[in-house]
């Protein structure tokens, strides 16, 4: 049993007077209270995150409030104790404090001091636990933001889907084009979840010749079929107590997808020319660059499995819908290869910026590392899309729209790109940009974006 998070303050006194007495004063003022009139067995009731504060008389039977501190405080060590005595000790008071108590009242007290550390407590309590919870939610930001770059709309979005969807138990199917990520994402799922110390099993059945898939993911045994002269564990067993991804799941045959189905349902395997259903502890992350629901529809995909698998979708947005986010992708790729080659890191020059912006990477993230490679060894940027050369040698991409709405998509692109990289003020984005401040405000409105987006330190000036 837990105490519940309504309670602001745990009394502990074995006094029934006194312990009425305080009660009284902390509920007249507001307060939730749970007096108790003995400190054992408190610590196992309480959450490491329980927002209250304890008061707790020091000199009593059993465990005794110096004994009480020490026992919470060995699974929280910021979580406020009150200790109170009627004996003067001052070195028993100055023992208290060393060991972390956060206030120390002598009997007799008034009421209005018991109030005004109690309620000084709590603010510290709120203060600690926000700050413990941001700590947190910038250690799983940060995680994520290393492997999956950006700070695009989507992207934000898909790494707080991945964060919400890692904890949980759910197969999840990946949508995305080839080079975007796919297997990136299924990593990600799996390093933030609860199987992290089990196998992470990769298989791509695009790559596997159809005489061996079904060897390959479910195993076989002895005499299965001519050349089967040992027993072999398939990809899914496995991988059992972890997590499989499985790529390019479009291309799996009819026959293979009855059996997926069959061990996504009943999480068992049975080994080809066996008898032996084996029981499986797996996450399984299926990916496809093909709309299944469309393959489904035209027989060449099994609906039940297709709607099976689709539980819980995850969509990569290809890098042509996150312009904004290219510059710092590329930027972040260039340096880690950088490293790799002992090479000191390169600076894109202001042409280089505007041909990455303009390109439109068809190869998605993986042409744009392998760009990225290039240029850390002093390459050309040698893009691969069909481009067309303006007088100036620059190339230029064809794109659809009209010229205004290209115009407008690459401003906000090229803005947005700005913010992503590492300035301390709007002022240096002006800068950079070549426009004024004002300017910049007006574009940063007309185009929805905010310089708190970029994640730097929100140093904003106010407007001259």
């Amino acid at each position: 049993m837990t105490i519940d998070n309504r309670i602001q303050v745990v009394l502990i006194d074995d006094d029934p007077h006194l312990r009425q007495a305080l009660s009284q004063t902390l509920d007249l003022a507001g307060l939730k209270i749970l007096p108790l009139a003995e400190a054992k067995g408190l610590a196992a009731q309480l959450e490491r995150d329980w927002p209250g504060v304890v008061v707790s008389d020091i000199r009593m039977p059993g465990m005794d409030g110096l004994e009480l501190l020490t026992e919470l405080h060995a699974q929280d060590p910021e979580l406020p104790v009150l200790l109170i005595t009627g004996h003067g000790d001052v070195p028993l008071a100055v023992q208290a404090m060393r060991a972390g108590a956060y206030d120390f009242l002598e009997k007799p007290f008034a009421s209005d001091a018991l109030l005004d550390s109690v309620r000084r407590a709590l603010a510290l309590r709120r203060l600690v636990l926000d700050n413990r919870s941001l700590r947190l939610a910038l250690s799983d930001r940060n995680e994520l933001s290393a492997r999956l770059v950006g700070q695009s709309p989507s992207m934000l979005r898909l790494r707080q889907q991945i964060g919400a969807l890692a904890a949980t138990k759910a197969d999840v199917l990946i949508l995305g084009e080839t080079g975007a990520g796919k297997e990136v994402v299924a990593r990600a799922l799996h390093d933030l979840s609860n199987r992290r110390s089990g196998p992470f099993v990769a298989i791509n059945a695009g790559a596997l010749a159809e005489s061996v898939v079904e060897s390959e993911l479910f195993g076989h045994e002895p005499g299965a079929f001519t050349g089967a002269q040992k027993r072999r564990i398939g990809k899914f067993e496995f991988a059992n107590g972890g997590t499989l991804f499985l790529d390019e799941i479009e291309s799996m045959s009819l026959d293979v997808q009855v059996k997926l189905l069959r061990l996504l349902q009943e999480r068992v395997v049975e080994r080809l020319g066996g008898n032996q259903l084996i029981p499986l502890d797996i996450r399984i992350i299926a990916a496809t660059k093909e709309d299944l629901r469309q393959s489904a529809d035209q027989g060449r995909f099994r609906a039940d499995l297709y709607y099976r698998l689709n539980v819980a979708p995850l969509r990569i947005p290809p890098l042509r819908e996150r312009g904004e986010d290219t510059l710092m992708l590329f930027q972040h790729f260039a340096d880690e290869a950088s490293a790799r080659h002992g090479l000191p890191p390169n600076e894109l020059q202001p042409g280089q910026r505007a041909q990455l912006l303009r390109h439109t990477w068809p190869g998605n993230v993986r042409e744009l590392q392998n760009a990225a490679e290039r240029f850390a060894l002093g390459l050309e940027l040698a893009l691969d899309n069909a481009e067309l050369q303006d007088t100036a040698g620059a190339p230029l991409t064809v794109v659809s729209g009209g010229l205004s709405e290209q115009v407008e998509n690459f401003e906000k692109t090229l803005i947005a790109a700005e913010l992503a990289r590492s300035h301390s003020s709007l002022r240096s984005v002006a800068e950079a940009l070549g426009i004024p401040r004002k300017t910049l405000h007006d574009k940063l409105r007309k185009h929805g974006l905010s310089f708190a987006d970029s994640g730097a330190s929100s140093h904003t000036d106010e407007l001259d």
